[in-house]
């Protein structure tokens, strides 16, 4: 079999590891144990000590940082090509991303330098006979699309966030990484350079849910006057907007704000359920979330148990009054 090894590539926003870093050390620990790969990561500035104890504490056993890394952030081709000759030069022949902006746009750039293949939101992986195979949703999740590697030819993958967690698995020994640097190079003269000249957040009130960090959904609970309250409420406090399977059908939203499994699956650090009794359709678009608040006036809505917090109320009354609130604290008008 083709000996294989494994490098990924890791932001570390505020020189820390998040959770997406923490995420991908976790799955390219356990990738790298059921296909026999040696494997490190790669960082685009020199890690703190405190951050190298974090890489340890998930068995990494290599950190490779660039020097110049932070400046070629601003300029992706630039990075891409000194990437693809970091990862001939570490006869790395896996490359793994997540799939976020710097992913999605470095992908192919090193696809393309390493004459690679390329595979996107990766959320199943397994070794058969010494093979790889790889799976990922189409068409808005209504087909599955796989593929093989042996090995023989680089791959690029990038790996849906959703699917990356950040738990460490108990059969991680921590280890003391090796920490080196190496040295960036130019891009070639020939080479047209795009450069970013600023960032723009992502608006909450149009951002893709799947992209979304605070959720606000609206279920059957909330009648026409509480949904228009709950909108305007998450206008005021800049979150993102959802619907469940009921309120779509009433005509009320478009189908990119539905949440559950025939809509949108979505992993935000919150998500509040107001008058959701909890599906197992909804659930199970719901189950990755950080942390999971419902509200609703039923007390043995099945939501309940599959929440972090739960409280009952009448929305009626509670929503009015969080708008109120909002309104008062933000500056909008009553």
């Amino acid at each position: 079999m083709t000996s294989r090894k494994i490098l990924t590539i890791v932001d570390l926003p505020g020189s820390e590891l998040d959770d997406t870093g923490l995420g991908l050390l976790s799955y390219c620990t356990r990738l790298a144990g059921f296909i026999e790969a040696t494997w490190g990561a790669v960082t685009m500035i020199e890690p703190v000590d405190e951050t190298v104890a974090s890489f340890g504490a998930y068995g990494t056993p290599a950190v490779k940082f660039i020097d110049g890394g932070a400046s070629l952030l601003d300029t992706p081709v630039s990075l891409g090509l000194n990437l693809a000759q970091l990862i001939r030069d570490e006869a790395a022949n896996l490359v793994v991303l997540p799939h976020n902006d710097l992913g999605v746009t470095l992908a192919p750039v090193l696809a393309a330098a390493l004459d690679a293949a390329l595979f996107t939101e990766v959320y199943s992986a397994r070794q058969v006979d010494g093979v790889l195979h790889l799976s990922r949703s189409a068409l808005g999740g209504r087909i599955s699309e796989s593929r093989s590697w042996e090995g023989k030819q680089p791959l690029v993958i990038t790996v849906p966030l959703r699917s990356l967690s950040r738990i460490l698995l108990p059969n991680v020994r921590a280890c003391t990484p090796s920490v080196s640097c190496w040295k960036s190079g130019d891009c070639p003269a020939d080479i047209p350079v795009a450069k970013v000249i600023s960032r723009i957040p992502p608006d909450p009130q149009t951002v893709d849910l799947t992209d979304a960090e605070v959720i606000f959904s609206a279920g059957k609970g909330c009648d026409e006057a509480v949904y228009a309250q709950l909108q305007e409420l998450c206008q005021l406090l800049n979150v993102s907007f959802g619907v469940t399977r009921p309120v779509y059908d009433l005509g009320w939203c478009g189908f990119e704000r539905m949440v559950g499994q025939t809509g949108r699956t979505v992993t935000p650090r919150f998500y509040l359920a107001l008058g959701i009794s909890g599906s197992m359709h909804h659930l199970g678009g719901i189950k990755d979330s950080k942390r999971i608040v419902a509200i609703n006036n039923d007390a043995k809505a099945p939501i309940f148990p599959n929440s972090d917090d739960g409280f009952v109320a009448d929305l009626g009354e509670l929503v009015p009054r969080l708008l109120d609130r909002a309104r008062s604290v933000c500056g909008g008008e009553k």
